[in-house]
Formats: C-alpha cells, sequence, structure tokens
C-alpha cells in the first residue's frame, strides 16, 4: 500500500474541499520572460499567476538594463562636458551631486515599474502576483511561503543573479555586485568611491567601469584572460580596450585575483597574479562582475524531476520544455541551451512562445541564430551573427574583413572616428553570416545588419543599399565595399 505523505494528504484535502487556489498557468519569477508568459496565457483566456521574492519586475527594470543606461548617459554628458572632441570648444566642469543622480534613477525605475509593469497586473482580471520564495511542491503543485497554489502548467523564469568567484578572503570584506545599481534595497550604493577595482572583463565591467570612472573615481579593472570581452572578435577587444585606456581607465589582463582584504583604514586589497608578477591593487571599493549564475537554487526543480546542467540552469528542448512535460523554463534561467543568450528581449520573446506552446494547441521552436546584442560603453560595441573563428568552425568557407571607423564620413564628421567595423561573409553564397561594431550608435545600426541576417542578406544586399549620408550605418556599407575596392579611395556616397 502507498504511504501517504501528511503534505500530500494535506493538498488532497485542500482539493477535495477547494481550499486550493488553482491557475492554468503558474509563473515562478516575475521578470520580463515572466510577464511575457503571462500576457500571452491571458490573451489565450487563460488565468496566471506570477510569484516573486524580490522586485516585482525583475534583474532589467530593478538593477539591470534601465539603472545602468541612465546613470551611463548622466556620465557621458559630464565626460563630454570636460573633455569636447572639437577644436573651439573649452572644456567645462560640471558639477553633479552623485546621491540626487541615484535619487532620480530610482524615479526613473519606480515610474517604469508601476507603468510597466504594476498597472499590468492591477488592470488584469487573469493575471495575479504573489510575494514570497516559490518551491515545488508537487508535479503540478507550487508552495510560496507556506501558501499552496496548483497549475495546470508551470513556468520557471526565476532568471539570474551576480556570480561571486572563489576568492580567499571575498566573504570577509564588503564587495559590491551589479546589484548596486537596485533601488529600495540594502545593497544600493549611495556614494561615489574614490577609487574602485573590477574583477572581470565582461560587459559588466567595461559599462561601469567606464561610468564610474567619467564620474571621478578611479578604476582599474581585472580581467583573467588575455583580452576583454574575449567570447567577441579580437579586433573588437582590442579597440574597446584602446578607448578605456585611452580616456585613463586601468585595464589589466591575464590577471588572476588570489586573494583579498581590507585594511585597517578601509581600503580593500586584491592581490593579483599578472604576467609581472604578483601585484596588490588597492582601492576604496570592490567590485565583481564575472559573469551571472541562475536562481533554479532553492526551487526545489530536482524533486519533480526537472533537468538541471552541471552550471544549475535548467535543461530545455526547442519548445521550452524541460523534462517534465508540462513544466516550462525560459530567460536566464535557461542560459545557453537551445543557443539562447542571457538578455531580457531574449527572454521575453521566449515567455511568450513558452505560453502559446502550453495552451495554443499548436507547438512553436524557438529560433536564437538572430540574437542583436549591445554593450554600452563609449564607444557603443553591437554586435550579431557569427564570429570569423565560429563561422570557419562550422565549415563555412569565410571571407572577413574590419575597416577602421575613422573611414565613414560621419565619423570624421562630428571628430569621433573611434572604432572598427567587421563582416564575416560567406564567400560561395555571398551571405552575411555576422557583423561586428565598435563605435558611437552601434547600438542601433546593428538592427539593421540583424534584419539582413534574418533575411539571408548577401554582401551585394549591403552594397546596393542606399543609407542617408553622413551616417553610422554607412560602415556597413563600407565594410561590404572593401571585398572588391580599397574604401581609403571612395569619394562620398560612392560605390
Amino acid at each position: 500500500m502507498t504511504r501517504v505523505t501528511p503534505l500530500e494528504a494535506r493538498r488532497q484535502a485542500d482539493l477535495s474541499t477547494g481550499h486550493v487556489e488553482k491557475y492554468d498557468l503558474v509563473i515562478l519569477g516575475s521578470g520580463s520572460t515572466a510577464f511575457a508568459a503571462a500576457l500571452r496565457a491571458a490573451e489565450l483566456g487563460k488565468t496566471a499567476v506570477m510569484t516573486e521574492n524580490r522586485t516585482l519586475g525583475g534583474t532589467c527594470v530593478n538593477r539591470g538594463c534601465l539603472p545602468s543606461k541612465n546613470l551611463i548617459e548622466a556620465a557621458r554628458i559630464v565626460w563630454q562636458a570636460q573633455h569636447p572632441r572639437y577644436p573651439g570648444l573649452r572644456p567645462a566642469k560640471i558639477d553633479f551631486d552623485f546621491q540626487t543622480l541615484i535619487q532620480q534613477k530610482d524615479d526613473v525605475v519606480h515610474d517604469y515599474r508601476d507603468r510597466k509593469y504594476r498597472s499590468i497586473v492591477d488592470e488584469a482580471d487573469r493575471i495575479k502576483v504573489l510575494a514570497g520564495h516559490a518551491r515545488m511542491a508537487g508535479p503540478h503543485a507550487v508552495e510560496v511561503d507556506g501558501r499552496e497554489i496548483i497549475g495546470e502548467q508551470i513556468l520557471v523564469a526565476t532568471g539570474s543573479r551576480p556570480q561571486v568567484p572563489s576568492i580567499e578572503g571575498i566573504d570577509e570584506i564588503p564587495y559590491l555586485t551589479s546589484d548596486l545599481l537596485t533601488s529600495d534595497e540594502p545593497s544600493e550604493l549611495f556614494e561615489l568611491p574614490r577609487s574602485l577595482v573590477i574583477v572581470g572583463g565582461g560587459y559588466v565591467a567595461l559599462e561601469l567601469g567606464q561610468m564610474f570612472h567619467r564620474f571621478g573615481t578611479q578604476v582599474t579593472i581585472l580581467e583573467r584572460s588575455r583580452r576583454v570581452l574575449k567570447a567577441y572578435e579580437p579586433e573588437v577587444s582590442i579597440a574597446i580596450a584602446q578607448a578605456l585606456v585611452d580616456e585613463g581607465i586601468q585595464l589589466v589582463t591575464s590577471a588572476s585575483v588570489q586573494r583579498v582584504y581590507q585594511e585597517p583604514d578601509g581600503t580593500i586589497v586584491a592581490v593579483a597574479r599578472t604576467r609581472a608578477g604578483e601585484q596588490a591593487i588597492r582601492a576604496q571599493r570592490l567590485l565583481v562582475a564575472t559573469g551571472r549564475t541562475p536562481n533554479t537554487d532553492g526551487l526545489g526543480l530536482e524533486n519533480v524531476g526537472v533537468g538541471l546542467d552541471d552550471r544549475g540552469f535548467v535543461k530545455v528542448n526547442d519548445y521550452l520544455q524541460t523534462d517534465v512535460p508540462h513544466i516550462w523554463a525560459a530567460g536566464d534561467v535557461v542560459g545557453r541551451h537551445t543557443g539562447s543568450q542571457m538578455a531580457t528581449p531574449v527572454g521575453a520573446h521566449d515567455g511568450g512562445i513558452a505560453s502559446h506552446n502550453a495552451f495554443s494547441g499548436e507547438r512553436r521552436q524557438v529560433d536564437h541564430h538572430v540574437i542583436p546584442r549591445a554593450i554600452f560603453t563609449d564607444p557603443q560595441v553591437a554586435v550579431v551573427g557569427l564570429t570569423d573563428a565560429e563561422a570557419n568552425a562550422l565549415g563555412h568557407r569565410c571571407w572577413c574583413n574590419t575597416v577602421p571607423v575613422e573611414l565613414v564620413p560621419r565619423a570624421g564628421a562630428v571628430h569621433d572616428p573611434r572604432g572598427i567595423a567587421k563582416m564575416v561573409i560567406d564567400d560561395d553564397t555571398r551571405q552575411m553570416l555576422g557583423v561586428s561594431l565598435v563605435m558611437r550608435d552601434a547600438a542601433e545600426v546593428i538592427h539593421e545588419a540583424a534584419m539582413g541576417l534574418r533575411l539571408g542578406a548577401t554582401i551585394f544586399d549591403f552594397i546596393d543599399m542606399l543609407h542617408v549620408y553622413p551616417t553610422m550605418a554607412e560602415a556597413l556599407k563600407i565594410v561590404a565595399i572593401s571585398r572588391f575596392k580599397d574604401p581609403k579611395k571612395l569619394s562620398c556616397c560612392a560605390e
């Protein structure tokens, strides 16, 4: 005879009396992925409930994309006033109050959270949010701080959090992560550091490093690889590193941080092994920016048969379905599975697909081969598609070329020639396979390349495309032309 546990007995009793709340879709999380799924479920006439143990809206609106881009732009204004590019413009020092900047950042976050997240829940009949830590209590049961809910379908959309590396002494000192940009939480940073050492050389390290430097903080970035942005094209890494160093940021590569400790005066010391030997870097604050880890611990997923990989990311198929047919996962929590990337628009896109697959009666596969990405440094970095190395590894006979942005007329016109443009072409089909940009407005220009990749554009499509003159988007036309002509010898708008 099968033994029934007390919890299961109580669940069965509650179900028989109707005391347990039932929903068509129970979503673990309340970020962009979760909201997209909930909205899609409501459009299909289904009920959905999201759970949240931190702040409604998840990472992007509260401590990621929105607050970081807000402060990065403020720092740009301060820096450019002090360092005008035009002869005849005299440097002007802008006085600013860092705490007031933080307050306006919080106001922007609150306003956006109210308009784009809370108001949607308040106005929706079929969507609810429960505050508290969610944990799977059974195949269809989710416990939220002792309150049990039942879902016909379950979606795991709990996102990710900053990863903290194993460094001797890290748990004994006060350190920062990208969560310093949060609002209404103790980890929020209100005082501008005099000096900052950053462990890591990815997009968070570069964006925040340049931001703090432009506000007046002395910044040192420590990257354990030989170059920053190691997954990007080498030309990208070189170009952005040069731009940061030229501004005065200290960038140390091949630096493995061995230990950290705090001196009596409050100074943080990071001891790194570099090519020059062991080096001690002192700063008022330490920022750890070494990647992200999935929020899957403590969810009880393993108890219901949901498979995780060795890093804790949820394993899904091309329909975003886990090992359990009625349990789905999307967003940061699936990592690189299905070729996904950890980015807000990817999660929002896939959240809708997961909900569609759960309720529409038809299945739609995810397609992650075109995901434009951008880093909001100055100059910006933007990429889409394959790198040179990736294309060759897949067997393409490639033509690849990189041109300096100084060949783009608009770059010269506005005195900002920093950066490069690189294009990867299959030399047999002439189709574009990938584009990498380092330049002003790269985050806007990359969408032309992304649409070209999506529609199977060839090198001739970029050459024949009429571009507004002068624009930074002409970089795509110029690098394509370089397959057949020397772009240094072209007149304006010439082909």
